[in-house]
Protein backbone atom coordinates (compact mmCIF):
# COMPACT_ATOMS: atom_id res chain seq x y z
CA UNK A 1 0.00 0.00 0.00
CA UNK A 2 2.06 2.89 -1.30
CA UNK A 3 -0.23 5.66 -0.05
CA UNK A 4 -2.30 4.67 3.01
CA UNK A 5 -4.54 7.71 2.49
CA UNK A 6 -4.90 7.41 -1.28
CA UNK A 7 -8.52 6.30 -1.08
CA UNK A 8 -9.28 9.38 1.03
CA UNK A 9 -7.42 12.00 -0.96
CA UNK A 10 -7.76 10.83 -4.57
CA UNK A 11 -11.14 10.73 -6.33
CA UNK A 12 -12.04 8.03 -8.84
CA UNK A 13 -11.09 9.15 -12.31
CA UNK A 14 -11.73 7.46 -15.66
CA UNK A 15 -9.65 7.98 -18.80
CA UNK A 16 -11.11 10.29 -21.46
CA UNK A 17 -13.00 8.91 -24.42
CA UNK A 18 -12.53 10.19 -27.94
CA UNK A 19 -15.21 12.69 -29.02
CA UNK A 20 -18.39 11.04 -30.24
CA UNK A 21 -18.41 12.79 -33.62
CA UNK A 22 -14.88 11.49 -34.21
CA UNK A 23 -15.20 7.90 -33.08
CA UNK A 24 -18.47 7.10 -34.88
CA UNK A 25 -16.64 7.82 -38.13
CA UNK A 26 -14.10 5.04 -37.58
CA UNK A 27 -13.78 1.63 -35.93
CA UNK A 28 -10.92 2.39 -33.56
CA UNK A 29 -11.29 1.77 -29.84
CA UNK A 30 -13.28 4.36 -27.94
CA UNK A 31 -10.75 5.44 -25.22
CA UNK A 32 -8.45 8.31 -26.15
CA UNK A 33 -4.95 6.95 -26.88
CA UNK A 34 -2.55 7.51 -24.00
CA UNK A 35 -5.32 8.58 -21.64
CA UNK A 36 -4.64 5.98 -18.95
CA UNK A 37 -0.98 6.37 -18.10
CA UNK A 38 -1.12 9.96 -16.75
CA UNK A 39 -3.75 8.97 -14.16
CA UNK A 40 -3.33 5.27 -13.50
CA UNK A 41 -0.67 5.36 -10.75
CA UNK A 42 -2.84 7.60 -8.58
CA UNK A 43 -5.90 5.45 -9.31
CA UNK A 44 -4.03 2.32 -8.25
CA UNK A 45 -3.05 4.20 -5.07
CA UNK A 46 -6.74 4.29 -4.10
CA UNK A 47 -6.60 0.54 -3.38
CA UNK A 48 -6.85 0.04 0.39
CA UNK A 49 -4.95 -3.29 0.49
CA UNK A 50 -7.87 -4.73 2.45
CA UNK A 51 -7.33 -7.44 5.01
CA UNK A 52 -10.02 -9.43 3.20
CA UNK A 53 -10.01 -8.27 -0.45
CA UNK A 54 -13.53 -9.06 -1.67
CA UNK A 55 -12.46 -8.11 -5.21
CA UNK A 56 -10.88 -11.60 -5.25
CA UNK A 57 -14.33 -13.08 -4.74
CA UNK A 58 -15.96 -10.83 -7.33
CA UNK A 59 -13.52 -12.09 -9.97
CA UNK A 60 -13.74 -15.83 -10.81
CA UNK A 61 -10.10 -15.76 -11.93
CA UNK A 62 -8.99 -14.85 -8.41
CA UNK A 63 -6.90 -12.01 -9.76
CA UNK A 64 -4.34 -10.70 -7.25
CA UNK A 65 -5.76 -7.21 -7.47
CA UNK A 66 -4.30 -5.50 -4.38
CA UNK A 67 -0.84 -6.83 -5.28
CA UNK A 68 -0.72 -5.42 -8.78
CA UNK A 69 -2.44 -2.20 -7.70
CA UNK A 70 0.38 -1.65 -5.22
CA UNK A 71 3.04 -2.45 -7.83
CA UNK A 72 1.52 -0.05 -10.36
CA UNK A 73 1.36 2.71 -7.75
CA UNK A 74 5.11 2.19 -7.27
CA UNK A 75 5.79 2.13 -11.05
CA UNK A 76 6.93 -1.50 -10.92
CA UNK A 77 5.28 -2.51 -14.17
CA UNK A 78 7.27 -5.71 -14.76
CA UNK A 79 6.28 -7.29 -11.45
CA UNK A 80 2.73 -6.03 -11.89
CA UNK A 81 2.56 -7.86 -15.22
CA UNK A 82 3.92 -11.04 -13.61
CA UNK A 83 1.28 -10.97 -10.89
CA UNK A 84 -1.48 -10.18 -13.37
CA UNK A 85 -0.53 -12.98 -15.75
CA UNK A 86 -0.22 -15.42 -12.86
CA UNK A 87 -4.02 -15.71 -12.81
CA UNK A 88 -5.19 -14.42 -16.20
CA UNK A 89 -4.03 -15.60 -19.61
CA UNK A 90 -5.56 -12.68 -21.48
CA UNK A 91 -5.81 -9.52 -19.34
CA UNK A 92 -5.85 -7.30 -22.42
CA UNK A 93 -9.17 -8.97 -23.32
CA UNK A 94 -10.80 -8.81 -19.90
CA UNK A 95 -9.53 -5.27 -19.29
CA UNK A 96 -11.52 -4.19 -22.33
CA UNK A 97 -14.54 -6.49 -22.31
CA UNK A 98 -15.34 -7.54 -18.74
CA UNK A 99 -18.10 -5.61 -16.88
CA UNK A 100 -15.83 -5.67 -13.81
CA UNK A 101 -17.68 -7.51 -11.04
CA UNK A 102 -14.42 -7.05 -9.12
CA UNK A 103 -15.18 -3.33 -8.86
CA UNK A 104 -18.66 -4.04 -7.52
CA UNK A 105 -17.00 -6.17 -4.82
CA UNK A 106 -14.33 -3.57 -3.98
CA UNK A 107 -14.48 -2.77 -0.25
CA UNK A 108 -14.13 0.92 -1.06
CA UNK A 109 -17.43 0.64 -3.01
CA UNK A 110 -19.36 0.24 0.24
CA UNK A 111 -19.57 4.01 0.55
CA UNK A 112 -17.36 5.49 -2.20
CA UNK A 113 -16.71 4.96 -5.92
CA UNK A 114 -14.69 1.76 -6.39
CA UNK A 115 -11.07 1.52 -7.44
CA UNK A 116 -10.79 1.53 -11.24
CA UNK A 117 -9.55 -2.06 -11.22
CA UNK A 118 -10.43 -2.75 -14.85
CA UNK A 119 -8.46 0.26 -16.09
CA UNK A 120 -5.43 -0.66 -14.00
CA UNK A 121 -5.59 -4.17 -15.46
CA UNK A 122 -5.66 -3.06 -19.09
CA UNK A 123 -2.90 -0.50 -18.43
CA UNK A 124 -0.65 -3.26 -17.04
CA UNK A 125 -1.41 -5.56 -19.98
CA UNK A 126 -0.80 -2.92 -22.64
CA UNK A 127 2.36 -1.67 -20.94
CA UNK A 128 3.64 -5.26 -20.74
CA UNK A 129 3.23 -5.74 -24.49
CA UNK A 130 4.78 -2.37 -25.31
CA UNK A 131 7.76 -3.09 -23.04
CA UNK A 132 8.37 -6.57 -24.41
CA UNK A 133 7.48 -8.26 -21.13
CA UNK A 134 5.01 -10.65 -22.80
CA UNK A 135 7.03 -13.41 -24.42
CA UNK A 136 6.30 -17.00 -25.47
CA UNK A 137 6.58 -19.55 -22.65
CA UNK A 138 7.07 -22.92 -24.34
CA UNK A 139 7.32 -25.99 -22.12
CA UNK A 140 10.73 -27.28 -21.05
CA UNK A 141 9.80 -30.74 -22.29
CA UNK A 142 6.91 -32.49 -24.00
CA UNK A 143 4.74 -35.04 -22.28
CA UNK A 144 4.05 -37.12 -25.37
CA UNK A 145 0.30 -36.63 -24.83
CA UNK A 146 -2.02 -34.91 -27.29
CA UNK A 147 -5.12 -32.79 -26.74
CA UNK A 148 -7.69 -31.41 -29.18
CA UNK A 149 -9.59 -28.26 -28.21
CA UNK A 150 -12.81 -27.66 -30.14
CA UNK A 151 -13.56 -23.95 -30.24
CA UNK A 152 -11.23 -20.94 -30.12
CA UNK A 153 -13.11 -18.51 -27.93
CA UNK A 154 -11.68 -17.38 -24.58
CA UNK A 155 -12.36 -20.71 -22.83
CA UNK A 156 -10.78 -22.78 -25.59
CA UNK A 157 -7.77 -20.48 -25.91
CA UNK A 158 -7.16 -20.44 -22.15
CA UNK A 159 -7.37 -24.24 -21.95
CA UNK A 160 -5.07 -24.61 -24.95
CA UNK A 161 -2.42 -22.24 -23.60
CA UNK A 162 -2.40 -23.88 -20.17
CA UNK A 163 -2.14 -27.40 -21.61
CA UNK A 164 0.57 -26.39 -24.08
CA UNK A 165 2.63 -24.86 -21.30
CA UNK A 166 2.16 -28.08 -19.30
CA UNK A 167 3.97 -29.94 -22.09
CA UNK A 168 1.08 -31.49 -24.00
CA UNK A 169 0.77 -31.18 -27.77
CA UNK A 170 -2.39 -29.16 -28.38
CA UNK A 171 -4.38 -28.49 -31.54
CA UNK A 172 -7.29 -26.03 -31.55
CA UNK A 173 -10.07 -26.68 -34.07
CA UNK A 174 -12.18 -23.72 -35.19
CA UNK A 175 -15.02 -23.93 -37.70
CA UNK A 176 -14.60 -20.31 -38.85
CA UNK A 177 -11.85 -19.25 -41.21
CA UNK A 178 -10.00 -17.35 -38.48
CA UNK A 179 -9.22 -18.09 -34.85
CA UNK A 180 -10.96 -16.29 -32.02
CA UNK A 181 -14.62 -17.29 -31.97
CA UNK A 182 -16.82 -14.43 -30.78
CA UNK A 183 -13.69 -12.49 -29.81
CA UNK A 184 -13.02 -12.32 -33.55
CA UNK A 185 -16.44 -12.01 -35.13
CA UNK A 186 -18.82 -11.11 -32.29
CA UNK A 187 -16.99 -8.29 -30.49
CA UNK A 188 -16.91 -5.06 -32.53
CA UNK A 189 -13.56 -3.49 -33.30
CA UNK A 190 -14.42 -0.33 -31.36
CA UNK A 191 -14.57 -2.41 -28.17
CA UNK A 192 -11.42 -4.45 -28.85
CA UNK A 193 -9.20 -4.02 -31.87
CA UNK A 194 -8.28 -7.42 -33.26
CA UNK A 195 -4.57 -6.66 -33.09
CA UNK A 196 -4.78 -7.55 -29.40
CA UNK A 197 -6.15 -10.98 -30.30
CA UNK A 198 -3.68 -11.52 -33.13
CA UNK A 199 -0.58 -10.84 -31.05
CA UNK A 200 -1.79 -13.21 -28.30
CA UNK A 201 -2.37 -15.91 -30.93
CA UNK A 202 1.16 -15.32 -32.23
CA UNK A 203 2.45 -15.92 -28.70
CA UNK A 204 0.47 -19.17 -28.47
CA UNK A 205 1.79 -20.38 -31.82
CA UNK A 206 5.34 -19.65 -30.70
CA UNK A 207 4.69 -21.72 -27.57
CA UNK A 208 3.64 -24.66 -29.71
CA UNK A 209 -0.16 -24.54 -29.90
CA UNK A 210 -1.45 -25.55 -33.34
CA UNK A 211 -4.57 -24.08 -34.94
CA UNK A 212 -6.82 -25.76 -37.48
CA UNK A 213 -9.35 -23.34 -38.98
CA UNK A 214 -12.27 -24.05 -41.27
CA UNK A 215 -12.91 -27.43 -39.63
CA UNK A 216 -16.41 -27.97 -38.19
CA UNK A 217 -16.10 -30.93 -35.84
CA UNK A 218 -19.20 -33.07 -36.23
CA UNK A 219 -19.65 -32.06 -39.88
CA UNK A 220 -16.29 -31.75 -41.64
CA UNK A 221 -14.68 -34.27 -39.29
CA UNK A 222 -16.39 -36.97 -37.27
CA UNK A 223 -16.09 -36.13 -33.57
CA UNK A 224 -15.54 -39.77 -32.63
CA UNK A 225 -12.65 -39.90 -35.08
CA UNK A 226 -11.18 -36.79 -33.47
CA UNK A 227 -11.42 -38.42 -30.04
CA UNK A 228 -9.64 -41.51 -31.36
CA UNK A 229 -6.76 -39.38 -32.69
CA UNK A 230 -6.10 -37.53 -29.42
CA UNK A 231 -5.54 -38.54 -25.82
CA UNK A 232 -8.12 -36.01 -24.63
CA UNK A 233 -10.62 -33.56 -26.09
CA UNK A 234 -11.87 -30.25 -24.66
CA UNK A 235 -15.22 -29.03 -25.97
CA UNK A 236 -15.33 -25.22 -25.81
CA UNK A 237 -17.85 -24.38 -28.50
CA UNK A 238 -19.67 -21.71 -26.51
CA UNK A 239 -23.41 -21.16 -26.22
CA UNK A 240 -24.25 -19.97 -29.71
CA UNK A 241 -27.83 -21.25 -30.06
CA UNK A 242 -29.60 -17.90 -30.10
CA UNK A 243 -33.03 -17.18 -28.68
CA UNK A 244 -35.84 -16.48 -31.13
CA UNK A 245 -38.74 -14.03 -31.13
CA UNK A 246 -41.79 -16.03 -32.27
CA UNK A 247 -44.25 -13.23 -33.02
CA UNK A 248 -46.35 -12.54 -36.13
CA UNK A 249 -44.27 -11.19 -38.98
CA UNK A 250 -41.00 -12.81 -37.92
CA UNK A 251 -40.64 -14.26 -41.44
CA UNK A 252 -40.34 -10.81 -43.02
CA UNK A 253 -37.07 -9.92 -44.73
CA UNK A 254 -34.91 -7.45 -42.87
CA UNK A 255 -35.19 -9.16 -39.45
CA UNK A 256 -31.87 -10.70 -38.43
CA UNK A 257 -30.20 -12.22 -35.42
CA UNK A 258 -27.43 -10.09 -33.89
CA UNK A 259 -24.94 -12.89 -34.54
CA UNK A 260 -25.83 -12.82 -38.22
CA UNK A 261 -25.29 -9.08 -38.36
CA UNK A 262 -22.21 -8.44 -36.18
CA UNK A 263 -19.86 -10.96 -37.84
CA UNK A 264 -20.49 -9.39 -41.24
CA UNK A 265 -19.48 -5.98 -39.94
CA UNK A 266 -16.29 -7.46 -38.50
CA UNK A 267 -15.55 -9.29 -41.74
CA UNK A 268 -15.55 -5.98 -43.61
CA UNK A 269 -12.69 -4.86 -41.36
CA UNK A 270 -10.92 -8.18 -41.99
CA UNK A 271 -11.10 -7.42 -45.73
CA UNK A 272 -13.62 -10.14 -46.62
CA UNK A 273 -16.30 -7.76 -47.92
CA UNK A 274 -16.11 -4.27 -49.41
CA UNK A 275 -19.51 -3.63 -47.84
CA UNK A 276 -21.45 -5.75 -45.32
CA UNK A 277 -24.26 -7.89 -46.80
CA UNK A 278 -26.45 -6.69 -43.93
CA UNK A 279 -26.00 -2.98 -43.30
CA UNK A 280 -27.78 -0.28 -41.33
CA UNK A 281 -26.71 2.49 -43.69
CA UNK A 282 -29.60 4.90 -44.24
CA UNK A 283 -32.09 2.63 -42.45
CA UNK A 284 -34.40 3.01 -39.50
CA UNK A 285 -33.19 0.32 -37.10
CA UNK A 286 -34.76 -1.30 -34.06
CA UNK A 287 -32.66 -3.51 -31.78
CA UNK A 288 -34.64 -5.95 -29.65
CA UNK A 289 -32.68 -6.77 -26.51
CA UNK A 290 -31.10 -4.60 -23.84
CA UNK A 291 -27.90 -6.48 -23.02
CA UNK A 292 -24.28 -6.17 -24.11
CA UNK A 293 -24.94 -7.74 -27.52
CA UNK A 294 -27.65 -5.17 -28.14
CA UNK A 295 -25.20 -2.40 -27.21
CA UNK A 296 -22.65 -3.89 -29.63
CA UNK A 297 -25.29 -3.75 -32.35
CA UNK A 298 -26.08 -0.16 -31.39
CA UNK A 299 -22.49 1.03 -31.75
CA UNK A 300 -22.14 -0.83 -35.06
CA UNK A 301 -25.40 0.59 -36.43
CA UNK A 302 -24.28 4.13 -35.61
CA UNK A 303 -20.96 3.63 -37.39
CA UNK A 304 -22.72 2.30 -40.46
CA UNK A 305 -24.79 5.47 -40.73
CA UNK A 306 -28.30 4.47 -39.71
CA UNK A 307 -31.07 7.03 -40.20
CA UNK A 308 -32.38 6.27 -36.70
CA UNK A 309 -32.03 3.57 -34.07
CA UNK A 310 -33.99 2.46 -31.03
CA UNK A 311 -33.03 -0.28 -28.58
CA UNK A 312 -35.82 -2.12 -26.76
CA UNK A 313 -35.40 -3.68 -23.33
CA UNK A 314 -38.17 -5.83 -21.87
CA UNK A 315 -36.99 -5.07 -18.35
CA UNK A 316 -37.85 -1.88 -16.44
CA UNK A 317 -35.18 0.79 -16.17
CA UNK A 318 -32.79 -0.14 -13.35
CA UNK A 319 -32.11 2.32 -10.58
CA UNK A 320 -29.00 4.46 -10.37
CA UNK A 321 -28.01 2.95 -7.03
CA UNK A 322 -27.96 -0.57 -5.59
CA UNK A 323 -31.38 -1.92 -4.74
CA UNK A 324 -31.96 -3.10 -1.18
CA UNK A 325 -32.04 -6.67 -2.41
CA UNK A 326 -28.60 -6.35 -4.07
CA UNK A 327 -26.23 -5.39 -1.26
CA UNK A 328 -22.48 -5.05 -1.56
CA UNK A 329 -20.46 -7.07 -2.67
CA UNK A 330 -22.74 -8.52 -5.39
CA UNK A 331 -22.65 -7.12 -8.93
CA UNK A 332 -25.82 -4.99 -8.97
CA UNK A 333 -28.30 -4.43 -11.76
CA UNK A 334 -28.01 -0.67 -12.00
CA UNK A 335 -28.47 1.77 -14.86
CA UNK A 336 -25.31 1.72 -16.93
CA UNK A 337 -24.46 3.66 -20.05
CA UNK A 338 -22.05 2.04 -22.46
CA UNK A 339 -20.00 4.01 -24.96
CA UNK A 340 -22.55 3.09 -27.63
CA UNK A 341 -25.42 4.50 -25.54
CA UNK A 342 -23.42 7.67 -24.99
CA UNK A 343 -23.01 7.94 -28.77
CA UNK A 344 -26.71 7.35 -29.41
CA UNK A 345 -27.71 10.00 -26.88
CA UNK A 346 -25.44 12.61 -28.43
CA UNK A 347 -26.50 11.75 -31.95
CA UNK A 348 -30.25 11.64 -31.18
CA UNK A 349 -32.00 13.09 -34.22
CA UNK A 350 -34.75 15.02 -32.44
CA UNK A 351 -35.74 16.33 -29.00
CA UNK A 352 -38.51 13.72 -28.89
CA UNK A 353 -36.02 10.85 -29.21
CA UNK A 354 -35.26 8.83 -26.11
CA UNK A 355 -32.21 10.37 -24.44
CA UNK A 356 -30.05 7.32 -25.13
CA UNK A 357 -32.11 5.43 -27.76
CA UNK A 358 -33.37 2.98 -25.15
CA UNK A 359 -36.97 2.11 -24.42
CA UNK A 360 -37.46 0.09 -21.25
CA UNK A 361 -40.38 -2.18 -20.28
CA UNK A 362 -41.05 -2.83 -23.97
CA UNK A 363 -42.44 -6.07 -25.40
CA UNK A 364 -42.52 -6.72 -29.14
CA UNK A 365 -45.91 -8.11 -30.21
CA UNK A 366 -45.68 -8.21 -34.02
CA UNK A 367 -43.92 -6.97 -37.12
CA UNK A 368 -45.61 -5.28 -40.06
CA UNK A 369 -44.32 -5.61 -43.59
CA UNK A 370 -44.49 -4.56 -47.20
CA UNK A 371 -46.19 -6.53 -49.91
CA UNK A 372 -44.30 -9.61 -51.19
CA UNK A 373 -42.31 -9.31 -54.38
CA UNK A 374 -39.83 -11.40 -56.35
CA UNK A 375 -36.90 -10.35 -54.16
CA UNK A 376 -38.80 -10.67 -50.87
CA UNK A 377 -41.39 -13.44 -51.19
CA UNK A 378 -42.64 -12.86 -47.64
CA UNK A 379 -42.38 -9.09 -47.84
CA UNK A 380 -39.98 -6.82 -46.00
CA UNK A 381 -40.26 -5.41 -42.51
CA UNK A 382 -41.47 -1.81 -42.28
CA UNK A 383 -42.59 -1.48 -38.66
CA UNK A 384 -42.36 -3.03 -35.22
CA UNK A 385 -45.32 -2.94 -32.85
CA UNK A 386 -44.61 -2.93 -29.12
CA UNK A 387 -46.48 -2.60 -25.88
CA UNK A 388 -45.35 -1.59 -22.43
CA UNK A 389 -44.47 -4.55 -20.22
CA UNK A 390 -45.82 -4.60 -16.69
CA UNK A 391 -43.81 -5.83 -13.74
CA UNK A 392 -45.35 -9.30 -14.16
CA UNK A 393 -44.23 -9.42 -17.80
CA UNK A 394 -47.75 -9.04 -19.18
CA UNK A 395 -48.48 -6.29 -21.74
CA UNK A 396 -49.98 -3.11 -20.37
CA UNK A 397 -53.33 -2.14 -21.88
CA UNK A 398 -53.38 0.98 -24.02
CA UNK A 399 -49.59 1.11 -24.37
CA UNK A 400 -49.19 -0.07 -27.97
CA UNK A 401 -46.75 1.87 -30.12
CA UNK A 402 -45.49 1.46 -33.67
CA UNK A 403 -41.85 2.11 -34.58
CA UNK A 404 -40.66 2.46 -38.14
CA UNK A 405 -38.17 -0.29 -38.91
CA UNK A 406 -36.32 -1.11 -42.12
CA UNK A 407 -33.92 -3.34 -40.20
CA UNK A 408 -34.58 -5.27 -36.99
CA UNK A 409 -31.77 -6.92 -35.01
CA UNK A 410 -32.59 -9.57 -32.41
CA UNK A 411 -30.19 -9.57 -29.46
CA UNK A 412 -32.09 -11.81 -27.06
CA UNK A 413 -29.23 -13.88 -25.68
CA UNK A 414 -28.39 -17.55 -26.12
CA UNK A 415 -29.98 -20.83 -25.01
CA UNK A 416 -26.85 -22.98 -24.93
CA UNK A 417 -24.60 -24.86 -27.36
CA UNK A 418 -25.84 -25.63 -30.85
CA UNK A 419 -27.19 -29.16 -31.09
CA UNK A 420 -27.58 -29.79 -34.83
CA UNK A 421 -23.99 -30.24 -35.98
CA UNK A 422 -23.38 -33.89 -35.08
CA UNK A 423 -20.82 -33.18 -32.35
CA UNK A 424 -23.01 -34.24 -29.43
CA UNK A 425 -24.36 -37.38 -31.08
CA UNK A 426 -21.00 -38.59 -32.35
CA UNK A 427 -19.39 -38.27 -28.92
CA UNK A 428 -22.44 -39.48 -27.02
CA UNK A 429 -22.70 -36.27 -25.01
CA UNK A 430 -25.76 -35.46 -22.92
CA UNK A 431 -27.48 -32.23 -22.04
CA UNK A 432 -28.44 -31.15 -18.54
CA UNK A 433 -31.77 -29.62 -17.55
CA UNK A 434 -30.56 -26.16 -18.66
CA UNK A 435 -29.75 -27.32 -22.17
CA UNK A 436 -25.97 -27.13 -21.68
CA UNK A 437 -23.49 -30.01 -21.94
CA UNK A 438 -23.58 -32.24 -18.88
CA UNK A 439 -20.32 -32.66 -17.00
CA UNK A 440 -19.12 -33.78 -13.58
CA UNK A 441 -17.12 -32.01 -10.89
CA UNK A 442 -13.93 -32.40 -12.92
CA UNK A 443 -15.39 -30.88 -16.12
CA UNK A 444 -15.56 -34.41 -17.62
CA UNK A 445 -18.48 -35.66 -19.71
CA UNK A 446 -19.82 -39.20 -19.83
CA UNK A 447 -17.46 -39.91 -22.75
CA UNK A 448 -14.01 -40.97 -21.56
CA UNK A 449 -11.38 -38.28 -22.07
CA UNK A 450 -13.85 -35.62 -23.22
CA UNK A 451 -14.14 -32.43 -21.13
CA UNK A 452 -16.29 -29.32 -21.42
CA UNK A 453 -15.19 -25.74 -20.70
CA UNK A 454 -16.86 -22.36 -20.90
CA UNK A 455 -20.36 -21.40 -21.99
CA UNK A 456 -21.01 -24.81 -23.56
CA UNK A 457 -21.26 -26.19 -20.03
CA UNK A 458 -22.03 -23.06 -18.00
CA UNK A 459 -24.42 -21.27 -20.31
CA UNK A 460 -24.11 -17.69 -21.51
CA UNK A 461 -21.70 -15.92 -19.18
CA UNK A 462 -18.85 -13.40 -18.92
CA UNK A 463 -15.42 -13.56 -20.51
CA UNK A 464 -13.76 -13.86 -17.09
CA UNK A 465 -15.81 -16.97 -16.36
CA UNK A 466 -14.85 -18.43 -19.76
CA UNK A 467 -11.14 -17.93 -19.10
CA UNK A 468 -11.46 -19.26 -15.55
CA UNK A 469 -13.27 -22.34 -16.83
CA UNK A 470 -10.64 -22.88 -19.53
CA UNK A 471 -7.90 -22.79 -16.89
CA UNK A 472 -9.79 -25.15 -14.59
CA UNK A 473 -10.65 -27.58 -17.38
CA UNK A 474 -6.99 -27.60 -18.41
CA UNK A 475 -6.04 -28.63 -14.87
CA UNK A 476 -8.60 -31.45 -15.02
CA UNK A 477 -7.27 -32.66 -18.39
CA UNK A 478 -3.68 -32.51 -17.15
CA UNK A 479 -4.65 -34.59 -14.12
CA UNK A 480 -6.42 -37.09 -16.40
CA UNK A 481 -3.36 -37.42 -18.63
CA UNK A 482 -0.57 -37.26 -16.06
CA UNK A 483 -2.21 -38.48 -12.85
CA UNK A 484 -1.62 -35.15 -11.08
CA UNK A 485 -1.35 -31.49 -11.95
CA UNK A 486 0.22 -28.25 -10.81
CA UNK A 487 -2.06 -26.14 -13.03
CA UNK A 488 -4.39 -23.77 -11.16
CA UNK A 489 -8.13 -24.40 -11.10
CA UNK A 490 -9.82 -21.14 -10.05
CA UNK A 491 -13.44 -22.35 -10.41
CA UNK A 492 -15.51 -25.50 -10.39
CA UNK A 493 -18.22 -26.39 -12.92
CA UNK A 494 -21.03 -25.48 -10.52
CA UNK A 495 -19.52 -22.34 -8.99
CA UNK A 496 -21.71 -19.28 -9.43
CA UNK A 497 -21.18 -15.51 -9.26
CA UNK A 498 -21.98 -13.78 -6.00
CA UNK A 499 -25.69 -13.02 -5.97
CA UNK A 500 -28.15 -11.82 -3.36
Amino acid sequence: MADPKGFLTTPRRLPPRRPVDERVRDWDEVPAPGGLLPIINAQADRCMDCGIPFCHEGCPLGNLIPEWNDLVSRDDWLRASERLHATNNFPEFTGRLCPAPCESACVLAINQPAVTIKNVEVAIADRAWESGHVTPKPPDRLSGRTVAVVGSGPAGLAAAQQLTRAGHTVAVYERDDRVGGLLRYGIPEFKMEKRHLDRRLAQMRAEGTKFRTGVDIGTDMDAAELRARYDAVVIAVGARAWRELPVPGRELAGIHQAMEYLPMANRVLEGDYPRPPITAEGKHVVIVGGGDTGADCLGTVLRQGAASVTQLDIHPRPGDERAEGEPWPVHPKIYRMSAAHEEARELAASPEADVDARVFSATTVRFEGTAPDAERPHGGVRALCLVGARADGEPGPGTERVLRADLVLLALGFRGPEQDGGLLEQLGLELDERGTLARDASFATGADGVFVAGDAGRGQSLIVWAIAEGRSAAAAVDRYLAGSTTLPAPVGPTDLPMTA
